[in-house]
């Protein structure tokens, strides 16, 4: 028999179910709303979400159209599928799609939405926005770091030289994800408190932040039907505190050690997490620990993931096409030749390697769906109205495979991009407005050097004759399905510069 419980839910879900029925009708009826596909009944266009969900919006925006207004549960949804719409979102619109959607499953791991990435527009975002792009990841901070980054990259390269020489001349293999995420979290951990090894266990912190990457990109039904919020079927709630305690504890470890040490070090590299403690004492409000603690985090989590996710992308776009990596070498060679390793001041004379990085994100943008957007107040795009409350999910994917725009749009071709033919304006792999990514250009820096660097220093080809499984993963980037393997071997020419390493 129920209880008195059971039927006041019971009668609760009723009514909550009904009044999404009839808001979804009422909405979609009178109001001057984008085209919207069939739904279902309660769940509205929930149906639709299948991996990797940007493959499967971008199927639907082909059959439909490229503005469209899903209901993904209780969320009604603008999903945006071209360039010039996606600009009017963010030019015309950008104050008024400058909130963000909050979703529970993620309130945890980013201090209640307080990070960069999660806070709404407003004074907290706008500080967090200043210190990010003033003195966190400014070119003059990040010209100060150049020797920690090519350090970290001649580490990996030094490694892999000493296993290729058990060979003797010969190709050796190595799977280049692991290697490519220890180089960028290394490279990451060096800049911001000084030492890859700083804390308990690296080796656990690698683990977590693997761990906590996955779970951002992860959603709980609740996160868009908030009746059902209690649910947790995969235990993503209980993951989250878990990882968020054991991050949010090391990273206050780190703050605690490094407060206490000397303050006189003007010899010594001043890394981010010093920077940001020196400002605290004169602006306690604006640099608190949670401040500090959520930069670091932020930083950690966006480029660690996305440089290896370039990188390795970049790498298996190379070896499927081998006369792309041969033109890559030999302007390398040209501009550098072999009596030294590739700088990082060397990266603006290198255009087609510029090409080739610019083509991998259009083809794989580390983030294909942009970061959701939440309307603040109702706007219109494309001529449409688009009421207050509207998540903005832009599909930077299809966008820059919209055959409309790109020739040969699925082929690799980096040459689309040189003589400054200013088709890189029609592409939005770091966002675009007043939210976007400010690490851009660290992921420059970061990606240039070492891809460039492997190209330097190895010959590269793929295991067999058969292309390399290109399919892509699911998650918040862009993960290749099936991790890269290749096979190796230093460049002849390169031998005496790798043997002093």
């Amino acid at each position: 028999m129920y209880s008195i419980f059971g039927y006041v839910a019971l009668s609760f879900s009723f009514i909550f179910l009904t009044k999404l029925f009839l808001s979804f009708f009422f909405f979609t009826s009178n109001q001057n709303l984008p085209p919207s596909p069939p739904s279902l009944p309660f769940i509205g266009h929930l149906h639709h979400f299948s991996k990797p969900l940007h493959r499967a919006l971008a199927t639907l925006s082909a059959r439909h159209g490229p503005i469209l207004y899903l209901r993904f549960g209780s969320r009604p949804t603008l999903l945006v599928s071209s360039f010039p719409l996606a600009e009017e979102c963010f030019t015309k619109n950008d104050v008024a799609f400058a909130n963000r959607i909050h979703f529970p499953s993620v309130k945890t791991l980013t201090y209640n939405y307080t990070t960069l990435t999660e806070a709404n527009y407003g004074p907290h975002w706008r500080n967090m926005r200043r210190i990010a792009t003033v003195e966190v990841l400014s070119a003059h901070r990040l010209d100060s770091f150049s020797q920690v980054l090519s350090g970290e990259v001649v580490e990996m390269i030094r490694r892999l030289f000493q296993e290729s020489t058990k060979t003797e001349g010969a190709y050796s293999k190595v799977e280049l994800k692991s290697r490519l995420f220890q180089f960028a979290l290394n490279s990451l951990m060096r800049m911001i408190v000084g030492d890859r090894h700083r804390g308990k266990s690296y080796e656990e912190f690698l683990k977590k932040v693997e761990e906590h990457l996955s779970l951002l990109g992860v959603s709980n039904v609740g996160d868009f039907l908030p009746l059902l919020g209690w649910v947790d079927t995969l235990g993503v709630k209980k993951k989250a505190m878990r990882v968020h305690k054991y991050m949010d504890t090391f990273l206050q470890g780190l703050i605690n050690e490094l407060r206490h040490e000397s303050d006189n070090e003007e010899t010594k590299e001043k890394t981010m997490i010093k920077v940001l403690l020196s400002l605290q004492k004169s602006e306690p409000d604006c640099y608190t620990d949670q401040i500090i603690k959520s930069q670091i985090m932020t930083m950690l989590l966006a480029g660690t993931d996305t440089s290896l996710g370039t990188i390795e992308w970049a790498m298996s776009l190379l070896l499927n096409n081998p006369d792309k990596l041969k033109k890559a070498k030999a302007e390398l060679d040209a501009q550098i030749g072999n009596g030294r390793l590739i700088q990082e001041s060397d990266l603006p004379n290198l255009p087609y390697l510029h090409c080739v990085i610019t083509e991998t994100l259009r083809l794989y943008p580390a983030g294909p769906l942009l970061i959701p957007h939440k309307s603040q107040e109702e706007c219109v795009v494309g001529g449409y109205s688009i009421p207050r409350g509207t998540m903005l999910l832009v599909n930077a994917y299809a966008i820059h495979r919209d055959a409309k725009t790109w020739e040969e749009a699925e082929k690799f071709v980096p040459e689309r991009f040189e003589e400054s033919k200013g088709e890189g304006r029609k592409m939005l792999p770091f966002g675009m407005g007043r939210r976007r990514c400010p690490g851009e250009g660290l992921a420059t820096r970061m990606v240039g050097l070492e891809l460039g660097t492997m190209i330097q220093c190895f010959d590269w080809k793929r295991i067999g004759e058969e292309e390399l499984d290109m399919s892509e993963g699911s998650g918040l980037t862009l993960p290749k399905a099936h991790p890269l393997k290749a096979m190796y071997r230093p460049s002849q020419s390169m031998i005496s510069i790798l043997s002093c390493l």
